[in-house]
This record gives structure tokens, C-alpha cells and sequence, in this order.
């Protein structure tokens, strides 16, 4: 095929659209749809339809930005309120534990040195590499199958397991590059190397956290006329903090996922139209990711390293992962066996573990990069196939699911400049024992029933409008917790409830 813009459109629009659409199938049977997105990427590859794709640079380049827009996404789409109780064992999870991981899995690696393929033989340095690409688990992963499964989980797991996911590629990177600086040169001084790290966290952390509120009081007040153009503000803002922090020797990665953090859990002007742009901007992007992924790997290669990728998957999975798990949650009594394990199963691999492939790729100094590369894609394949598609049988069997969190109806939403808290209830023959009349029904004062749903039909009430079990209300007051207390009263036990923050 002659390489042109049309050309090059015509391929793009028709592997977006086939991975819709094997996304959509993989669902009906609980196979994650980004490892679905990497095998129409491989089936398109060389050794499928034979689109030629080689260029590191590029994928590490594509993976950059997408992790951008994905862990923004992944904060704004985090309440602060959920993390803060679980916001000290979710970072020992993102530093410690992925240096234990790193030199855990390390060690086994070397341990196997006389197993690998053909004439390939990893020292205990480029062991350690390996281990640290693969040491973090998968923001994009992770956010999108849970999210996805729509399980709610007990004892606060879904927060911790989003705030590791989204805060521990920091850790993992600065690993893989410190990894790779040691190869290059031969020595490193460990105490400017220990520095360097904390550094990174540390002004990571604070760029986000000031940019973040600098973007909010941005958008509030730069009044833009069109009021489309405000996802492209936001857009153009996110990749300022990830570049503007590596100028100033922080980690991007993190000061982005803060950004998002701080962003989403500000007032903001057209907040729910910003939320909907980076949700599907999030969805475009990890399709693109993965499938540019999925073309980088040569499936041909990926049998010479299948014996020794899968002994390592298992490891990591059975071994490190767990270690690290329980080591790092020792200091925090309030999580159960149960919840460890779970936190353990959870471990998934993804997208930014083949992205940080990469990085050694380019590096002439490291003559096993490729291979190197096939071992984490690899594993991340088994990882997605084994872990990812257990999400929510583990946690059923381990009795970890909670309450299901009631689906929204009405797809509505009040400007947060408005102190009020909108409601959807479900009516039940018990809940209308007192009369089938809106005015039976005893609500608080300030309170009102705006809209009801009755099979497929949508009508605005009355007082004396005759309800009917099934019927869906949206209601809107300005006292949320006496209206709890009222749906108590009244025997409602389905309802959702949402508050302006």
C-alpha cells in the first residue's frame, strides 16, 4: 500500500472502528477490551496484514501522551474524599512497593539466566531493568476495568487500588531510567541517585498541586466565549504540567495525575462537559495507545521468550506481587487478609510497562533490549488474560463485593454554583403504602420532584399524579441529609444520591 494521508486515515478510522467493536464483544464475555485493542494492533502488524511499524521513539511518544490525558482523566474522575483515608498505605503501595517488586522479581530473573532463549543472557543490572518496567501496575488498566465492571467493593479498595495505579509509574519510571543510566555507564553514585529520586517526587508533587489550582482559577475566570473551546484550554494546561515539571527536574507523570486530583474536585466552570470531552478524549487515546503497541511487537518473536515470560508472569503474580503487597500494608491494621489479597490479585499490567520497554530500546548500551521488550509484552498479555478477567470473580470469592452503587437515569446535572443535592429514588409497593399520590409521599421541606420515569416514559409530576412501583423520581433539595433520613422513613433503600462538591 502506498503510504499517503488518505491512506494512512483509511487504516486509522478502520482499526479504531474494529476495536469498537471487538471492545464491545469482548465485554458480552468479560475479556478486557484493552487487551483486545493490543491484538488488533498485532493482527495489523507485520506479521498480520503487514503494516510496518518499528519506530520506539514514536510509541514512546504516543504512550506519553496518552498516559498524560489518561492519568488526568483517572484524577478528576477520583474524589478526594474517597482517598484521603486511604491515602497513606495507597503511596507505600506506589513507592515501596514497587521497589520491593523491582528487586524481588529481579533477583528471580537472574535465577533464570540459564533458561532464557537462544544466546540471550541477562546480568543482574539489565535483570533489575526488566523487573522495574514491569514493577508498576496499569493506570489505564486498572481505571478502565473497574470502572467497566461497575462492582462496588467493601472496605474501601476501588480508591486505594486507583490511587497506587495512578501514583506508582513515578516510582517505576525513575527506576527504569536510573536502570538504564547504570548500564550505560558502568557506575552511578548512589547517594546523588537517591536524591534525584526524591526530588522528583517531591517537586512532582508540588507542581501538581500548584498547577492544579493555577488551572482552576484559570478557567473560572478566562470567560471564553465559546464554550467549546474550554476542553482545548484544559487540553493544552495538561500537557503544560507534564512538560513544565520535567523542566523543573519533577516527575510529569505524577504532577499530572495531581492536576487531574486537584481539578476535578474544584468548582469549575462547564465541569460536566470538560468530564465528558476527557472521558472519551481517554477512551480515543488508550485505543491508539494500545494498538500502536500492538503494532511495535513482532508476534514472531514472541515464542522464544513465551517459556521464560510465562515463569515470570506467575512469579510476579504469586510471589513478588503478594510480597510486596503485605509487606508494604503492614503498618495498616484496618485492611483485612482478604482486602491484601485482593489489593495482590489486582496487579495488572498494561500499557505503561510496554511503553517503559521502550526506553531501552533506544539505548544502544543494552544489547537485550529487545528481547527485554517481548518479555513485558508478553507478560503483560497474561497478566490482562489471567488477572484482568478475574477482577470481579476474585472479588465475589473472597466476599469483598459491597453494595451496587443504584445506576443514574436521569442524565442530569446542576452548575456547582448551586448549593443543592439532586436524588434518584425508586418506588416499591411498600414505600407507597401510605397513599400512590405524589402528595402522599413525606418529603422534607425545600424539596422537590422534578421528573419521574415509568417504563420509557419521562412526565413532570403534580401533587395528586398517581405513582406506581417501578417508577423512577429525580428529586432535587437543598437538606441532603434530611432527605436521607426521609428515605429512611419511607422504606426507600434504592436510591443514589449526588452533591455538588
Amino acid at each position: 500500500m502506498v503510504i499517503s494521508p488518505e491512506n494512512v486515515l483509511l487504516v486509522g478510522a478502520i482499526l479504531l472502528f474494529l476495536s469498537v467493536l471487538v471492545g464491545k464483544t469482548g465485554a458480552r464475555f468479560g475479556v478486557p477490551a484493552l487487551l483486545l485493542f493490543l491484538g488488533v494492533g498485532m493482527l495489523a502488524g507485520s506479521d498480520g496484514f503487514g503494516i510496518h511499524f518499528d519506530s520506539a521513539p514514536m510509541a514512546q511518544f504516543i504512550g506519553t501522551v496518552a498516559l498524560c490525558i489518561i492519568l488526568f482523566s483517572g484524577g478528576m474522575d477520583t474524589s478526594y474524599r474517597e482517598i484521603k483515608p486511604v491515602l497513606a498505605p495507597g503511596v507505600t503501595l506506589a513507592t515501596l512497593g514497587v521497589l520491593m517488586t523491582t528487586v524481588i522479581t529481579g533477583f528471580f530473573i537472574y535465577s533464570l539466566a540459564d533458561f532464557l532463549p537462544g544466546d540471550f543472557q541477562l546480568g543482574l543490572l539489565e535483570s533489575m531493568l526488566l523487573a522495574a518496567v514491569m514493577s508498576s501496575t496499569d493506570s489505564a488498566s486498572v481505571f478502565s476495568i473497574l470502572r467497566s465492571k461497575g462492582i462496588s467493593l467493601k472496605e474501601r479498595l476501588r480508591p486505594t487500588l486507583e490511587l497506587e495505579s495512578g501514583s506508582n509509574d513515578p516510582m517505576a519510571y525513575m527506576l527504569t531510567l536510573l536502570l538504564i543510566q547504570i548500564i550505560e555507564i558502568g557506575s552511578v553514585d548512589w547517594g546523588d541517585a537517591i536524591l534525584l529520586l526524591v526530588l522528583q517526587l517531591v517537586v512532582g508533587a508540588a507542581a501538581g498541586f500548584a498547577l492544579g489550582y493555577a488551572i482552576v482559577w484559570i478557567i473560572n475566570r478566562i470567560d471564553v466565549p465559546n464554550e467549546s473551546l474550554y476542553p482545548v484550554l484544559l487540553l493544552a494546561c495538561v500537557f503544560f504540567v507534564f512538560a513544565f515539571t520535567n523542566l523543573l527536574q519533577g516527575n510529569g507523570y505524577l504532577a499530572v495525575y495531581i492536576a487531574g486530583l486537584v481539578v476535578g474536585n474544584r468548582k469549575l466552570v462547564h465541569k460536566r462537559s470538560l468530564t465528558t470531552f476527557f472521558d472519551g478524549f481517554t477512551w480515543l487515546f488508550q485505543i491508539v495507545m494500545f494498538l500502536t503497541l500492538g503494532l511495535l511487537v513482532n508476534p514472531s518473536e514472541l515464542p522464544a521468550v513465551a517459556g521464560v515470560s510465562l515463569l515470570v508472569a506467575l512469579f510476579m503474580i504469586v510471589v513478588s506481587r503478594p510480597l510486596s503487597v503485605f509487606v508494604s500494608l503492614l503498618p495498616f491494621r484496618k485492611f483485612t487478609t482478604r482486602a491484601r489479597v485482593y489489593i495482590s490479585w489486582v496487579g495488572l499490567r498494561g500499557a505503561v510497562p510496554i511503553i517503559f520497554a521502550t526506553y531501552p530500546l533506544m539505548s544502544a548500551e543494552i544489547p537485550n533490549a529487545r528481547m527485554i521488550f517481548n518479555v513485558v509484552f508478553f507478560v503483560t498479555i497474561v497478566s490482562l488474560l489471567v488477572q484482568g478477567t478475574t477482577v470481579s470473580a476474585m472479588a465475589r470469592w473472597l466476599g469483598l463485593i459491597g453494595k451496587s452503587e443504584e445506576k443514574e437515569i436521569f442524565n442530569v446535572a446542576l452548575p456547582d454554583e448551586i448549593k443543592s443535592a439532586m436524588s434518584e429514588i425508586e418506588l416499591t409497593a411498600e414505600t407507597l403504602a401510605g397513599g400512590n399520590k405524589l402528595m402522599n409521599l413525606s418529603l422534607p421541606d425545600n424539596t422537590l420532584v422534578v421528573m419521574v420515569k415509568r417504563d420509557t416514559h419521562y412526565f413532570v409530576p403534580k401533587g395528586h399524579t398517581q405513582l406506581e412501583p417501578g417508577d423512577r423520581l429525580l428529586v432535587i433539595s437543598d437538606n441532603d441529609e434530611e432527605l436521607r433520613r426521609s428515605y429512611e422513613s419511607l422504606g426507600i433503600s434504592r436510591y443514589t444520591m449526588r452533591k455538588n462538591r
